[in-house]
């Protein structure tokens, strides 16, 4: 079954109150579904930013995208959840992710887990939410029932066997972390790579009663009659691929509105992509695209 797509754009840029709502409202103006924060250092506080934002706006949900289960405690964050899905009244998506930027745990004060360590904080994480959400007795009480829907990215084998499990959302990033790099630099995967993270996200998920929303974060939209002459001064960023299989990766959006529409069409067709993610920067130039595949 082909599912509608779905918008979403994530805000990185701290704002005062006023600026704040004004954004938010533009999202919604544009035609997104949903109202996305990031957890990293610098960025805005997720919780009361998207309190903020359903408060300025009304059609659209709102989410984290993703929080770094490193920095929380899951009885804490349960009662943050809870408290924020009740005051936004039960718009609310949670994304949890296991957090990669070693850089940030440091500035934190924070021990730095292994890969290993950080998966099992984010399944154990899942599980206490899940319980305590769940819970006729926790207070105080989420307004969507048993918990708001969850998101979890990520494209190892073993996160996405707990994404498989968990997940009512499977996010894809279309990158992998450089191995050692302490600031989370990430490198992009071929269009390959991502069918067989895909590929492999489905092994796992075989046995699930539904299928989960299938996501992907767009890294780049650049509206553009040349996709090459765009592109060629931007593949020093990715020496590994060459201008055919740049051109290819699916988190680049580069072409005319119908173009990146066609892509991502496409892409859904192709990976089951039908929740489409942009970063702020892209708030704009991303506005033409949605309005040419609203109600597909």
């Amino acid at each position: 079954m082909t599912r509608p797509f779905r918008f979403g754009v994530t805000m990185m840029t701290p704002s005062a109150g006023d600026e704040w709502r004004k954004k938010c409202r533009r999202a919604e103006e544009l035609g997104y579904d949903v109202i996305l924060v990031a957890d990293h250092l610098g960025m805005p506080a997720p919780f009361p930013a998207l309190v903020a934002a359903a408060e300025a706006t009304e059609r659209p949900r709102v989410g984290t995208f993703v929080l770094n289960a490193g920095f929380w405690n899951p009885v804490l964050l349960a009662r943050e959840v809870a408290t924020a899905d009740a005051l936004t009244g039960g718009r609310l998506e949670l994304g949890l992710g296991t957090g990669y930027v070693k850089s940030e745990f440091d500035a934190a004060g924070l021990p730095w887990p292994t890969a290993g360590a950080r998966l099992s904080h984010l399944a154990r994480t899942i599980e206490e939410l899940d319980r305590l959400l769940a819970s006729t007795e926790h207070r105080p009480e989420p307004r969507q029932r048993p918990r708001p829907p969850l998101l979890v990215g990520g494209n190892g084998d073993r996160v996405l066997k707990v994404i498989a499990e968990h997940a009512d959302i499977a996010a894809f990033t279309g990158t992998r972390t450089v191995p050692g790099d302490p600031d989370g630099k990430l490198a992009v995967l071929t269009a390959e790579a991502v069918d067989e993270r895909v590929a492999a996200y489905q092994r796992f998920a075989a046995g699930r009663s539904a299928p989960a929303e299938l996501n992907l974060l767009i890294q780049v939209v650049e509206e553009t009659r040349d996709r090459r002459a765009t592109l060629r001064p931007s593949l020093g960023r990715v020496p590994h691929l060459t201008e055919d299989e740049a051109l290819e990766v699916p988190i680049l959006l580069l072409g005319t509105v119908r173009q990146m529409a066609d892509q991502l069409r496409a892409q859904r067709e192709r990976y089951g992509f039908s929740y489409i993610a942009v970063l702020e920067q892209s708030l704009e130039a991303f506005g033409p695209v949605i309005e040419e595949l609203r109600g597909e």
